[in-house]
């Protein structure tokens, strides 16, 4: 009885209370608007495969970048966007980073790598003085970060006045992340006074190192998957005070990988989105592709995930913008996006143009030396689907070299064949004079020269494998050499070989392709049991574009750089004349007609 009556007299009241006011209430709306929660605002700010790119400027064209699509490329031109957004968002939080691919890739950077590198010099890296002028966050480490060795790699990290982040690079003799994993960042979220939000940044670098440079890390370094170590140090960061994980990942976001399933996924980036809770957004690289805004959504959260990729070179820089509450003492992402710049808005940053200045000329310099004179002009225009006499010249230099270095020894009585792949599609070597950068031009890449020993068998799958570059054209069809390769081959994965003769039927299938392949300047077919001695860049070689039968035991390997050794042979000739190296040895053809 007693709850009962003070319920009911619990309900009068309430009754009378309502009565009593309802006349101030009249008029007011019938449900007063929740108050908005705070916001605060933070801004990451990210950039990838910058690949040696300081300038504005192609080294092997001596002059201003340019491009058919009017990119520029460039730290310097990077630094002027970053500064202009740091400028407009008045001190407000603002991180700056880099998904890797940073220390190769450009004459500039291979000059600080080979000609006067900086673990003998002891001259900071024109990368880590371009880096440390634009104030970057940190840095993740991609493949071609372990191209020149790890006493390098490990001067240029020294040389940064941020951190170089590998959390799946691990010490193989102790089982230890061989570099920083992560850090968390402390910013403000504004002017004096305002909170303070803890931001963890992950830095994952790309498997494929395992194979691309095993020479370099071997018995050094394995490197684990990026998705699981992914989902080790995320929780991890979030335990130490992480209010917002930034994974930095160099790999595309594909889910495929250009090697078979012997290493971890090369492009998990989307992988990682979906299967790892607790991450923000991701900052990627290593494709080259822009993607401005792609959102992916976590399989066990549900939680839209963040992924931006700012193309190469510096041409773009990827921002991202976060919008965060915090409840109950926790920081809250409530929205998020991203777009990228195109650096083509801007000029180049003076600052970042004067500490680099003189190791810009320096290069500059040694590119245009003249190491021969070209009988004629010699063009890679065409060298995908016709035999030049410019891949030949590579062709022809691993030959000799591997030959000479063969000569009385176990294999010398075997035939040489070398395979070559055309790089660029611009390069030339001009009548007369003929530069480094013209021979660097036709060479864009810090690969070694190796040696295996094929069969017959072997060197025509390998043919077979490399013929998948073409797309089919039937029969009477028009043949368009625009269109003639898949574009989802790079022009990288397809190899011309030299020493013997074969012809390629574009009409036919996959697999079925090598219609003629015979003994160099005979009929005779090739038996499958034949042995031949291939020399092969270390890329290829240790499985890169996983083509079949190469991964073996090298023969030859004296870790000589095949651009140094093509400019080394043109220097010793003084003269590059086709009639010393060029043998038409293959053709396109449609039922034994040739194409071209």
């Amino acid at each position: 009885m007693t709850s009962s009556s003070g319920a009911s007299r619990r309900q009068v009241l309430a009754v009378a209370a309502a009565a009593a006011t309802a006349p101030l209430l009249a008029g007011a709306p019938a449900e007063a608007k929740p108050k908005q929660p705070k916001t605060w605002d933070l801004t990451v700010l990210g950039t990838s495969d910058t690949h040696g790119n300081v300038y504005n400027w192609d080294y092997y064209k001596d002059a201003e970048f340019d491009d058919s699509k009017h990119n520029d490329v460039g730290v310097a031109k990077l630094a002027t966007l970053v500064n202009q957004i740091r400028a407009e968002r008045k001190g407000r939080a603002t991180l700056v980073l880099d998904a890797g691919d940073t220390i190769q890739g450009t004459p500039l950077a291979t000059y600080y790598a080979k000609q006067e590198p900086i673990t003998s010099t002891g001259e900071t890296h024109p990368m880590a003085n371009a880096m440390n002028v634009l104030k970057y966050d940190a840095v993740t480490l991609g493949n071609h970060e372990f191209n020149y060795g790890l006493p390098l790699l490990a001067t240029w990290i020294e040389q940064l006045g941020f951190p170089a982040l590998a959390a799946n690079a691990i010490n193989a003799k102790t089982g230890k992340p061989a570099f920083l994993p992560y850090v968390i960042k402390e910013v403000r979220l504004g002017g004096h006074g305002a909170p303070k939000l803890r931001v963890g940044i992950l830095g994952l670098t790309n498997p494929g190192v395992a194979i691309w440079d095993k020479a370099n890390v071997e018995g050094r370094l394995v490197f684990a998957d990026m998705v699981a170590t992914a989902a080790k140090w995320v929780p991890e960061m979030r335990r130490r005070g992480a209010d917002v994980v930034i994974v930095s990942a160099h790999g595309g976001d594909s889910g495929t990988s250009s090697y078979g399933p012997e290493l971890p996924n090369e492009n998990p980036t989307a992988l990682i989105a979906e299967q790892v809770p607790g991450i923000d957004a991701i900052l990627f690289g290593h494709a080259h592709n822009e993607v401005p805004e792609k959102f992916v959504t976590n399989l066990k959260t549900g939680k839209a995930v963040l992924t931006s990729e700012p193309s190469k070179w510096g041409q773009r820089l990827t921002r991202m913008d976060f919008t965060l509450t915090r409840e109950k003492g926790c920081w809250k992402v409530v929205d998020s996006s991203a777009t990228t710049l195109n650096t083509n808005t801007v000029v180049e940053d003076p600052a970042v143009l004067a500490a680099v200045r003189g190791q810009h000329a320096k290069t500059v310099e040694y590119v245009n030396r003249v190491v021969a004179q070209s009988s004629v002009e010699l063009s890679a225009a065409e060298s995908r689907y016709k035999d030049t006499p410019i891949l030949d010249f590579i062709n022809h230099v691993q030959t000799e070299v591997v030959t000479a270095a063969l000569a009385g020894g176990a294999y010398a009585g075997l035939p040489v064949l070398s395979i070559a792949a055309p790089f660029s599609r611009t390069a030339v070597f001009p009548q007369g004079d003929v530069r480094i950068r013209d021979v660097a031009g036709l060479y864009v890449y810090d690969n070694t020269l190796e040696a295996v020993v094929l069969t017959g068998a072997e060197v025509k799958a390998y043919l077979e494998y490399s013929a998948k570059y073409f797309v089919t054209v039937p029969v009477g069809a028009p043949v368009d050499p625009e269109t003639i390769s898949d574009p989802a081959v790079p022009d990288y994965n397809y190899d011309v070989f030299s020493g013997v003769d074969y012809d390629i039927d574009i009409a036919k299938p996959v697999g079925q392709r090598i219609t003629r392949l015979v003994l160099a300047g005979t009929d005779t077919p090739v038996a499958a049991d034949a042995q031949f001695v291939v020399a092969v860049n270390n890329y290829r070689r240790s499985g890169g574009g996983n083509f079949p039968g190469i991964v073996k035991t090298q023969v030859y390997n004296a870790q000589q750089e095949i651009r140094q050794l093509l400019i080394d042979w043109a220097q010793a000739k003084g003269v590059i004349d086709p009639a010393d190296f060029f043998v038409p040895n293959w053709k396109l053809v449609r039922e034994g007609v040739p194409v071209f």
